[in-house]
């Protein structure tokens, strides 16, 4: 925690500073003083440095100076935003009174606390991302943790194995999370030091103080009305959340409406190893995209969160993913109806987040019409849904509420192109309120009213050079050529003498004064209060927009579901609770939207069950697509259960409840871990988590160690998998170790296929095509020569191969064992490699030795020689 500074001597003002900023030590504060928010001592070298802007001294006190940096406080939006994207906690301290009001120091104090997770800033927010806060309570051997998307009022908890919590942490990605103090070690031995974080006070975690927090919250007497009533540390998590936003100033939080189990049982087990490996949500090289890069074709901000949060948890149940693919077919059949809704979806906008600002009070009267363009919208998507024959579409319309009422009074009350800020005017329409219209009519109908009066003015008198005009000196007053001065009535009062005239006032002229001064404030007042008004009112619609929000997302992600499956050629599949996976012609979608123009995706067919065909092992060269070939399996089958097509010609997907994969581990150097030690590490965690309904896919396991090593683990996991009654999964084991192929004599489940290639003239050509049967030729050199190795280098490698091949002994393959628990060894293999030059040289002094006319000494002298060479004395 940073230190404050503190200086000797203070001026009142600076002592007020220090009081307020050791509140907030860990915190930028931002002083309003004036027209501007100033930073001081730490706080504005550090601001200066972030933002751009002038550092300067200024008096503190006697003999003393204080580093300064500030910017205008209408720039707040643009400065704000870099602070926080920098990782810093911003603390935003207004005035709290009037200036003008008092003969003292003006009161002030910190009106926000905004930090990376708590943020309703549009230009802090990413716009298709939710910004989630989450909590973290870390037990012995469990955890809770809640999630709160403060932008959108989305609060989510769930609680179970440290495993688990960092799943979830991996799927939300949120951008700031909390845990107790003290307890850093243990946040981050579980989950990484790859957080923003915040060590909250204890108390904030304790199990008592947090379900009060939350029942006060609610305003309920339990938390069985939302299902979480047995998730003692979910709970815990929850409402340490909503105490950090009491320490942040957010009170308006009357959007937060309901608190949402995450259930595991629902949602398909996707680890952070798999995330990363299947390139979900960011791509592991760059330049390349992300799955959800490729299929998103949303609308809004808010189907675009959706479609993210689709894809970190996909469905298990077949119902629900029948329903979603159900939908995405019904657009097929009736095109109109597709393209109505998809016309209204473009006024919706970001629906969700508007009303977080209704909740808060900062909902500007431009976001109030966009707010009403939306409810229009509703009305004609929610007729539509009930005009559709799909009973899931219908459900949506029943559920769609066009919020009438408040809809027709922002119509009735808000001009429909208002300024920014209701501090401009001009916002609440004529007709709404008759004060408002007689002040307008006096302030800005004033150049009129002063045109009639001076025209009169001259009638009555015979004055034609008269003039109506202002000054800040005495206001108003009619002024009159000394020619005409003899013609000037008597009530007329004489202010001011001048070289040519003579300026006067009258109690008419006194009288619009005092009103037209005093019009503009009260206008102010008056639209402010009217507004606010409005607000408050529509605050109370904000459950029922809150459930508008979620349902359009929805649709708006199954128009982008049906939209994606038209332009690139999907399908929808069949979805059963059997456990087989059958793929005819699949495709990456990823590579296939990569690949060079003119140049096709090859297709490959592949199928997977528990009984024939539980494990394939795919062997063949690097660049053949072996890796393409596992992920777009992965992919295919977490399409189908979002409810999406999928890529191929046809797709039976037995639901699978647990996706795993180990492709390519990188060095964890940073972490002190090798690549073999990363690649055992993500191993197990997928045997320690295997059902007979998981997905497995290995890619080239063990490249980290000796070739020994690692055929001997390789084939000791794939026998595992094969044997163990409770793992069983459906695996694809993609390896360079040919070895592996003898497993499909022993092991019945085992099955050998090799992405085919083709040699013609001592070239090699990828065919890309997925075959029946082990590869035995690995192309290494080949490949070595495409990248263009030097020749010599090449032709040398060749020699070599040919040298080993003919030398090798091949070990035997022992039958597998009978029983997992036993702990026999799968197979036996030859350390015998005669691939060392010294071991050839010992091998060819062997065969010609004559050992039957061999004198003892002369032996003992041969094996002195052999002894030198492989290095002994």
């Amino acid at each position: 925690m940073a230190k404050t500074t503190k200086a000797p001597v203070q001026t009142p003002l600076m002592k007020q500073y220090y009081s307020i900023k050791d509140k907030y030590p860990d915190a930028i504060l931002l002083f309003r003083v004036g027209d501007f928010y100033e930073t001081f001592s730490e706080d504005a070298i550090k601001a200066s440095e972030i933002l751009g802007i002038t550092l300067t001294r200024r008096a503190n006190g006697a003999a003393s100076y204080v580093e300064l940096a500030g910017f205008p406080h209408h720039a707040l939006d643009t400065y704000l935003p870099k602070l926080v994207r920098a990782g810093e906690r911003v603390a935003v301290c207004d005035q709290l009174e009037d200036p003008k009001m008092t003969k003292k120091i003006v009161k002030r104090g910190v009106t926000e606390l905004v930090t990376p997770g708590v943020a309703i800033n549009d230009n802090i927010l990413e716009h298709k991302e939710n910004n989630f806060l989450a909590s973290v309570h870390i037990d012995k051997k469990v955890a809770g943790v809640g999630f709160l998307d403060i932008s959108t009022g989305e609060f989510l908890t769930a609680e179970g194995s440290f495993e688990y919590i960092e799943k979830l942490l991996t799927n939300f990605k949120p951008k700031e999370v909390l845990f107790e103090k003290g307890k850093r070690k243990d946040f981050e031995s579980y989950f990484g030091d790859k957080y923003y974080t915040y060590a909250f006070d204890d108390w904030a975690f304790a199990t008592d103080s947090a379900h009060d927090r939350l029942l006060k919250h609610f305003e309920t007497n339990s938390l069985k009305g939302f299902g979480v009533h047995n998730l003692s540390y979910g709970i815990t998590a929850a409402g340490a959340i909503l105490h950090y936003l009491d320490l942040t100033q957010h009170h308006k939080v009357q959007h937060i409406t309901t608190l949402s189990r995450i259930d595991e049982d629902k949602y398909v087990w996707l680890d952070k190893f798999t995330i990363r490996n299947l390139e979900l949500f960011s791509s592991l090289n760059e330049g390349g995209k992300s799955l959800t890069e490729v299929i998103d074709c949303t609308i809004s901000p808010m189907g675009s969160r959706m479609l993210k949060r689709w894809i970190a948890l996909p469905l298990k149940d077949v119902k629900p993913i029948e329903d979603r693919l159900g939908v995405v077919e019904h657009f097929f059949k009736e095109p109109d109806l597709k393209s109505n809704i998809t016309d209204e979806l473009h006024s919706i906008g970001d629906l969700e987040r508007l009303v977080a600002k209704v909740a808060a009070g900062r909902i500007t009267p431009r976001e109030l019409i966009q707010l009403k363009t939306a409810l229009f919208a509703i009305e004609p998507i929610k007729e539509s849904c009930l005009r559709s024959t799909n009973e899931h579409l219908q459900h949506i319309g029943d559920q769609l509420n066009p919020c009438t009422t408040i809809r027709e009074r922002i119509h009735r009350e808000i001009e429909a192109e208002p300024p920014t800020l209701i501090a401009k005017g001009g916002v609440i329409q004529t007709g709404v309120n008759n004060e408002l219209d007689d002040l307008r009519k006096i302030a800005y109908s004033g150049k009129d009213y002063l045109a009639s009066l001076q025209q009169r003015l001259s009638e009555e008198t015979n004055i034609t050079s008269i003039k109506i005009a202002f000054n800040n000196v005495f206001g108003y007053y009619i002024e009159v050529r000394n020619t005409h001065k003899d013609k000037v009535p008597a009530e007329w009062i004489r202010k001011q003498t001048l070289v040519n005239a003579e300026r006067y006032i009258t109690e008419e002229l006194k009288d619009y004064e005092s009103k037209i001064l005093g019009a503009e404030e009260k206008i102010q007042a008056i639209e402010t209060k009217l507004y606010n008004d409005l607000v408050l009112a529509l605050s109370e619609f904000i459950p029922a927009i809150q459930l508008n929000a979620i349902l359009l997302a929805k649709i708006d992600v199954l128009i982008s579901f049906n939209n994606l499956a038209t332009v690139s050629k999907y399908v929808r599949p069949v979805i059963n609770d059997e456990l087989e996976l059958s793929i005819k012609a699949g495709r990456h979608p990823v590579i296939e939207k990569q690949l060079p123009a003119g140049e096709e995706y090859v297709p490959n067919d592949l199928y997977l069950d528990n009984d024939k065909q539980q494990i394939i092992i795919i062997t063949g060269p690097n660049m053949a697509g072996k890796s393409a070939l596992l992920r777009q399996t992965a992919l295919i089958t977490l399409l189908a259960q979002i409810g999406c097509y999928v890529p191929a010609e046809s797709a039976t997907i037995g639901v699978v409840d647990k996706i795993f994969t180990r492709v390519g581990a990188s060095d964890n150097i940073s972490l002190g871990e090798s690549t073999f030690m990363v690649e055992m590490n993500e191993a197990a965690s997928i045997l320690n988590n295997l059902t007979p309904r998981s997905l497995v896919l290995f890619d080239e396991l063990g490249r980290g160690t000796s070739t020994y090593d690692g055929i001997s683990i390789a084939w000791s996991i794939v026998e595992y998998i094969h044997e163990h009654k409770r793992a069983g999964a459906k695996t694809l084991f993609a390896t360079h170790y040919h070895e592996l192929n003898e497993m499909e004599k022993t092991h019945k489940r085992c099955k050998n296929y090799n992405v085919s290639v083709k040699e013609v003239d001592n070239k090699v050509i990828f065919l890309r095509k997925l075959v029946p049967g082990g590869s035995n030729h690995s192309f290494g050199i080949h490949v070595a020569k495409m990248a263009g190795m030097p020749k010599s280098v090449v032709n040398r490698a060749n020699d070599i191969l040919g040298e080993l091949e003919k030398s090798n002994r091949k070990g035997e393959l022992n039958k597998p064992m009978d029983d997992i628990s036993n702990n026999r060894e799968g197979m036996q293999l030859s350390f015998f490699q005669l691939d060392d030059p010294v071991l050839t040289q010992i091998r060819d002094e062997i065969l010609t030795l004559d050992v039957n006319n061999l004198t003892p000494v002369e032996a003992l002298n041969k094996l002195n020689d052999i002894k030198r060479w492989v290095g002994g004395k």
